[in-house]
């Protein structure tokens, strides 16, 4: 059987596939392409049954403290306590790193219309109003498919000095909320569109207006009052906690050429965040306890679980900062997986190399090779893929800051599939990818296990292939036969040589005269 990097891989599978159409069966039903014995039997042993049952336990983790598994609370300790824990059981060397990360406590939180008063809850990275609020006409953005998504949905003059209302949904928050500031818009309120408060989001990058988030009941009033004067209030400080990572490496394979992939453990308040991120948890999880702590590779495999993603990423910005530069050099690339089952699922790959011209910049070099490693995994099982932008809203933002390449999985969250991807994928078009994200829903309920099972074959594919080898990454070349005779030789001469010395050695005769 011939051994294909990653980016050999997909050549000849995109070769292959160009243009064949999605293929309705599991991907383990499917013939996998040629690659490392490896990467083969471990995308064989990561099963949906197994990633399954790790989705229940973080479900009942969740049930059993009030319904979320967010950092700061003992849903989330909780988690961190089960991962960790079947990782050492499996024989893996398991830190628990902790980080600081800021938590941002409310001081004022309302949207004020005559005798009205709703609550607003600032989004993390809104600025603050200043005490006592600002004040302007309420503007409701009309409720199409993508409200707020265009800078076209806000008229000339629309909302210069006014609050813009938008529904959720259709593209991110930073994307409303930029677009009504260059509108000239004073303030923003984001109303939910699913029942409950809108909280624990944020903007990703600092805003420009103050941004805050209202439930779906308070923006139906909202929407009602367009013209009115409103007053918006919202107000914090923030307080350092500290929280913990999982990180846990294979004890075989080069430490100075490590392959890392990592998940993001926890949810947000409102939910126990079973799609967000109990996915990518899961399969990653599955995944290294069926990799085994001592597995055949030539580089040493480096897994983990992130805290505080929805707070800003900080788990994993934290510690790659805490990497001094020689660490950070012994890190080959760097593999993420956020929502890889969303129940309207899209196939998103990373786009390591700016093709698809969506994130204005590509990835480090080698970001484009583990884009075709996955992209070409997945073309192999009937399934074409399209590429999403590195926009900074996971955990590979710090690893491609310091140069590390990086790629990963996605299925969607709040962008709206068209009809053109439910022609290639199936699924609602019209309708948000993930309905539930960051909501109560999202449970047990709102995960697409086929695209699940899919997705997490790739991971294991790539893992595995990156663990036999980076030679297309960063040049470091695959183990040979070559090297591991060297070494067995080497090792015989060695157990030779002591075993000479030892013949030669003189003999003591107890109680003999010299």
């Amino acid at each position: 059987m011939s051994s294909l990097t990653p980016a050999r891989t997909s050549a000849v599978v995109l070769a292959a596939c160009a243009g064949v159409a999605f293929a309705a069966v599991p991907a383990t039903a499917a013939q996998l392409p040629d690659g490392p014995a490896l990467a083969k039997n471990l995308t064989k042993k990561v099963t949906a049954n197994g990633i399954n049952r790790q989705l229940i336990a973080l479900q009942r983790i969740a049930d059993r403290n009030g319904g979320t598994r967010a950092v700061g609370t003992p849903g989330y300790e909780q988690s961190v306590d089960y991962v960790a824990g079947k990782l050492r059981g499996a024989g893996f060397d398991v830190a628990t790193p902790e980080f600081t990360y800021p938590v941002q406590v409310n001081d004022a939180n309302s949207a004020t219309v005559g005798q009205r008063v709703v609550d607003a809850f600032p989004l993390e990275e809104s600025p603050q109003t200043p005490v006592g609020g600002v004040t302007g006409a309420l503007v409701a953005i009309p409720q199409d498919a993508t409200p707020g998504c265009e800078a076209s949905d806000f008229a000339a003059g629309q909302v210069t000095g006014k609050i813009a209302v938008i529904r959720r949904g259709g593209c991110t928050f930073e994307v409303k909320s930029a677009n009504a500031a260059a509108a000239g818009a004073v303030a923003v309120l984001i109303a939910n569109n699913v029942d409950g408060p809108l909280t624990g989001v944020t903007l990703t990058n600092p805003g420009k207006v103050p941004t805050g988030g209202v439930s779906k009941a308070d923006g139906d009033l909202l929407f009602t009052l367009g013209g009115q004067v409103a007053t918006v209030d919202m107000r914090f400080h923030v307080v350092d906690k500290t929280a913990r990572n999982v990180v846990a490496q294979t004890k075989t394979g080069r430490k100075d050429n490590v392959v890392m992939a990592g998940a993001h453990l926890d949810s947000v308040p409102e939910g126990p965040g079973i799609n967000d991120n109990g996915t990518g948890s899961g399969a990653l999880l599955e995944t290294a306890l069926q990799l085994g702590a001592s597995p055949k590779v030539g580089n040493a495999v480096r897994f983990a679980w992130w805290g505080a993603e929805e707070l800003g990423l900080v788990g994993s910005t934290e510690y790659v900062r805490s990497l001094s530069f020689e660490q950070q050099l012994d890190i080959a690339l760097y593999l993420n997986f956020d929502m890889i089952g969303s129940p309207n699922a899209a196939y998103f790959v990373y786009d390591g190399d700016n093709s698809d011209g969506e994130s204005g910049a590509a990835g480090p070099y080698g970001s484009a090779q583990i884009e075709a490693a996955f992209s070409g995994f997945l073309a192999s099982q009937g399934v074409q893929t399209e590429g999403t932008a590195f926009d900074g809203r996971s955990d590979y933002g710090e690893f491609i800051a310091q140069g590390i390449p990086a790629g990963g999985l996605f299925t969607g969250a709040e962008g709206v599939k068209t009809d053109a991807q439910a022609q290639k994928w199936g699924g609602q078009a019209g309708k948000a990818y993930d309905p539930c994200y960051h909501s109560a829903c999202d449970t047990l309920g709102n995960v697409d296990r086929v695209a699940l099972d899919r997705n997490a074959d790739a991971l294991a594919w790539v893992v595995a292939s990156y663990g036999i080898s980076t030679e297309d990454i960063n040049g470091v070349p695959p183990k040979t036969a070559k090297d591991k005779k060297a070494k067995a030789a080497k090792r015989a001469a060695a157990i030779d040589a002591q075993s000479r010395k030892a013949a030669v050695a003189p003999t003591t005769v107890p109680g003999a005269s010299l």
